[in-house]
């Protein structure tokens, strides 16, 4: 007995299909069991399985569990709920892996798989292998267990131990997502006066997209906050591991300011600590870190990524210009957006400012959203290359983390491949409109060097 994925389905961080189309309950399976069959190997013996709101999800759920059990693997149900909350579950309960299923911010027909292994990220090569068990059949056999558990009050009452934070007032957007439950839960615990919205868990998203990165999605938000004249506004992803947020005014704190108000909390506790970013970040937040005693640390766009890096130097706090925070200090190290949202209320109260204030006090910078170029798979990393190598015969500075990250004394614009589609990803970001203009220009000009017309960028 063997199995083939669909072709786009195994990706860089994660494993991600359209549910009755290029994914089924087969699909599901195979992963089961061949991840159980790496576990076992691996000398371990229980996996925990969680799900997110969509409509698939518990179809999905099935037919993994059953897939894990046939490699002889028990299996640990925690249920419906965000993705930390299934980190949470692998990180305390006895289990040597964990999976979750989620379609995260996709659109409703999508969905997917985010596993942990022993503890630590499973991506890119262990994904592939993965396909690569399933495609030969390479796969234990054996009789499992599958037991169901209730983790939610448990993960509700570890987000709040310790608590040092205000009172505050604030609104909360769930996008029906699954957050939903954990935010109502959440909410009752903490001080202050909150304000939820969408926290009832639909997959087919009645309100708004559950990706709070894009401004558009933020609209009811934004109108809340102004209507009762909230301290802030936090909104979810609909897997519940990026956070996005607004400040009283309605102004956007994006992924790199907030790091910027955690940096500052966390800094005054742990002097000099490394604070990890990934190359789309303001130069704003790495200035910062440096101008509060930390050490800056730039590093490659990727969840998985970034909290192996996290490992490896012992930095306590890391995030992304998407909405994935992570916090090692006091916590688990994984991105979890309704801990953020717990710390962003706790790093208010030890700064002694609102975070209206802590918004705007940042310097001000003119930058581009994410602009994405729709590209042939097979060229998107060798464009990079031959941009690099231009720049480097031009003598420009030139970070290589990640693509190439163009410094010039207007600021900084930056070109990578995409991990996950066939795009080029650019941004830039500068101090006025003028400067500005002449860091696209040179994106520009980059692009048509190696015959990429930048016309139209694509969405997500």
């Amino acid at each position: 007995m063997s199995h083939d994925f669909h072709p786009t389905m195994l990706r860089e961080y994660d494993i991600r299909g359209i549910v009755g189309d290029t994914l089924s309950d087969k699909d599901a399976y195979a992963i089961g069991r061949s991840f159980a069959t790496l576990i076992r190997r691996a000398g371990g013996r229980r996996i925990a399985v969680g799900y997110d709101g969509r409509l698939s999800s518990p179809m999905l759920a099935e037919a993994l569990v059953a897939g894990i059990n046939a490699a002889g693997i028990d299996a640990l149900n925690v249920g419906l709920g965000p993705t930390p909350m299934l980190y949470y579950a692998a990180s305390t309960e006895q289990v040597d892996g964990g999976i979750q299923i989620t379609g995260s911010h996709n659109p409703p027909d999508y969905n997917g798989f985010k596993m942990v292994f022993d503890g630590r990220p499973f991506f890119g090569a262990d994904i592939r292998r993965i396909g690569e068990m399933a495609a030969a059949g390479d796969w234990e056999s054996g009789e499992g267990a599958a037991e169901s558990i209730d983790v939610v009050d448990a993960y509700v009452d570890r987000l709040v131990e310790g608590f040092a934070g205000g009172a505050f007032r604030i609104g909360w957007d769930a996008g029906n997502g699954a957050a939903g439950a954990v935010i109502e839960k959440l909410t009752a615990r903490l001080p202050g006066e909150h304000h939820l919205l969408f926290t009832d868990i639909d997959g087919h998203f009645p309100n708004h997209h559950p990706d709070p990165t894009e401004e558009k999605n933020l609209a009811d938000l934004k109108r809340l906050v102004a209507e009762k004249s909230l301290d802030f506004g936090v909104a979810f992803d609909g897997d519940g591991d990026r956070i996005g947020a607004i400040d009283g005014q309605g102004r956007v704190i994006w992924g790199d300011q907030l790091l910027q108000i955690y940096a500052a909390a966390v800094l005054k506790d742990m002097p000099g600590a490394t604070v990890i970013a990934d190359v789309k970040a303001s130069q704003a937040l790495f200035d910062r870190v440096a101008e509060l005693g930390g050490t800056p640390l730039m590093w490659k766009t990727g969840h998985s990524l970034i909290k192996a890096k996290m490992k490896e130097v012992g930095s306590p706090l890391a995030g992304e210009m998407s909405g994935h925070i992570f916090f090692a200090d006091r916590y688990y190290g994984y991105d979890d957006a309704p801990y953020a949202a717990v710390r962003l209320i706790e790093a208010a109260a030890k700064l002694g400012k609102s975070v209206t204030e802590l918004r705007g006090g940042m310097a001000p910078m003119v930058n581009t959203p994410e602009m994405r170029f729709q590209v042939d798979e097979v060229r998107k990393f060798a464009i990079v290359e031959e941009v690099l190598e231009r720049l480097t015969a031009a003598g420009a500075r030139v970070d290589r983390t990640d693509g190439a990250r163009v410094m010039t004394n207007d600021g900084w614009w930056l070109l990578r491949a995409s991990n996950t589609q066939d795009v080029l990803v650019a941004r830039a970001e500068a101090t006025d409109e003028q400067a500005l203009a002449r860091l696209l220009a040179a994106i520009d000009e980059q692009l048509a060097l190696s015959g990429v017309v930048r016309g139209e960028s694509v969405g997500h």
